[in-house]
Parts: C-alpha cells; structure tokens; sequence
C-alpha cells in the first residue's frame, strides 16, 4: 500500500480524502527529524509545514518519495534541487492561506496604529489615559509592500477600503498596479511609505534585507510589519531603528530563530527588549493558521496533487 506521512498540522480532509485515494496515512503533527528519518524511506508522499527542513540528508533516505506537499507558502525547507533530481514533485499552498495572513497583518497594524494592546495593558493596571493612546487612521496613507506574491497581493487588496495608496514593489513582477496599486521601486516605497509590509521569500538575496541602510533609508518613520520569515529582519538593525525612531512601530509574525528554548542570551536580550516595547506586537508565526485557511490550505493541496475534494 502506498504511504504518506503528515508531518505538521492538516485540516482532517486531508487525510480522509488521501486514504480514499488508497493511501495509508501517518498523521504525525509533533514528530522530530531524527523520527522522521527513520521513517521516510516507505513513504510516497509527504506534506510538510515549517518545522521540519527537508534537506539531502533527508531526501537520501527517501527511496520511494514520489511528492512532497508543503502547506502553505514558501519551499525554502525544502532542497528543491535534490528534490527534482530524484523526480520528487513539489507543491505549495499559498493561495490557501493568503488571506488569513493579509488580516492577520491589517490587524496587527490597526493595533499598533491605535495602540490597542498597550492601551489594554493600561486599564488593566488601573491606568485610564486617553490622550496619550491618540490614535492615527489608516485612511489617506501610503503603504509600501516588498513581494507581490500571494500574500502580497493579498493584503493590498484588504486594504482598498481604507483608501490608501498602495507602493508595491516585486523583483519578478510587473504590470499589476492599477487604481490605487501602483508600482515602485524600493527607493520610492523607502521616500512615501508611511507603513512597510514584508512579503518576500527567503533566499540569499532576501536574506536580512531590513538591515541599518533599509532602515536608515526610511523617510517617513513608517510601521514596519514583516509577517513572511524572519531571518528577512536583522533584529540588531530592527531594535536600532526602533531607539532611532527611524521607523514608528513594529509587528513581527516571524522571528529568525522561533525555537525559544534554543536562545543564546544575546537573542533573549532582545527579545526581551522588544516585547518590553508598547509599539511591539510580536505573535507566534499564527497569521497563515486561521480555521478558514487550514481547510483550503488542505484542499489547495489535494488540487495540486490531482485529487478532487468534491
């Protein structure tokens, strides 16, 4: 019998309609490398989240390994060259989750704009301060997006009530602006952005591209967001450009190391110092993991691999 192993966590559908396509399949959410490599050898077919990289030394024991499935956004786990040398397919699924990311970003940065979780956190220690929790409407603004994939696209999409001006800016892409979505570069999102959104993949060219000259770079003292990965963001750079008030505020989905308990103290310091901040809001790596978007997320998936969800 052919077998798959889920490796992360996968709406039920999955599973129920890879078993009817005659699959035996392992559902193993919390399963480790080490376990992972014990067992891959039998598998046909894999679907991965962002836990666990799929590298060479991986994928050399994966003998019969015919498709690996990765849920959501972004392949960077996986060793695609390897991976197509062995005639292993490889899918995503980011048209499942593009949009719980893209409110998950809208409602950091109202928060932030509004100061909503600070606000909280005051009136919770008896503190009832009105004029010092101002807010600023997003209304009128210019909002500068790097990446206009999925995500990207997206969230300048969510944000055509507000009435803002959308400055959005891909490497690979052109000829998308149109109405209130217009095409820059990075020099012009850098001069007008009054918000900076991430939405980039991670590569060796994205690779800490909010580095000290992207944020000295920054004119406005934009809120910054990055919800893509996060090794895109220097934290060094980022805390430097928050003392500096080069940039207003920042909402961080991603971190560079999300392993908590692996932390250097250099790395707890700053976590540390940047969650001691009000204009901070830092969540677990959650904006993709809504209900909605762990289903269509499984059945984006399912398409991709030929297996009809009806």
């Amino acid at each position: 019998m052919k077998k798959v192993i889920i490796t992360g966590r996968a709406h039920p559908i999955l599973k129920d309609k890879l078993v009817m396509q005659g699959y035996q399949v392992l559902d193993a959410p919390e399963i480790s490398y080490e376990e992972l490599s014990l067992l891959i050898g039998e598998r046909e077919g894999e679907v991965v989240t962002t836990r666990i990289p799929v590298n060479k030394q991986l994928l050399g024991k994966a003998l019969r390994l015919k498709w690996i499935g990765r849920q959501g956004s972004g392949l960077e786990l996986i060793d695609l060259e390897f991976a197509e040398s062995r005639g292993i397919r490889c899918v995503s699924s980011p048209e499942g989750n593009r949009n719980a990311v893209a409110e998950h970003n809208l409602g950091i940065l109202l928060n932030l704009l509004n100061h909503l979780s600070a606000a909280r956190e005051e009136v919770r220690k008896g503190l009832w301060k009105r004029v010092e929790n101002t807010g600023i409407e997003l209304s009128g603004k210019t909002v500068g997006i790097f990446g206009y994939g999925n995500t990207g696209s997206s969230f300048a999409r969510i944000l055509e009530p507000f009435d803002v001006t959308v400055l959005a800016y891909d490497k690979f892409k052109f000829g998308f602006g149109k109405g209130y979505i217009k095409e820059a570069n990075p020099e012009q999102i850098a001069r007008y952005a009054d918000v900076i959104s991430l939405h980039v993949p991670l590569t060796a060219e994205t690779t800490e591209m909010a580095d000290n000259a992207f944020f000295q770079s920054l004119e406005r003292k934009p809120v910054f967001l990055n919800t893509s990965r996060g090794k895109v963001v220097s934290i060094p750079a980022l805390i430097h450009a928050l003392k500096e008030e080069m940039i207003s505020a920042a909402g961080l989905d991603v971190l560079p190391n999300e392993n908590l308990s692996t932390y250097s103290e250099t790395e707890k310091a700053e976590l540390e110092w940047l969650l001691a901040r009000q204009n901070v809001i830092i969540t677990p790596h959650i904006a993709g993991y809504s209900h909605e978007a762990n289903y269509k997320m499984a059945t984006v998936l399912l398409g991709k691999l030929g297996i009809s969800v009806s």
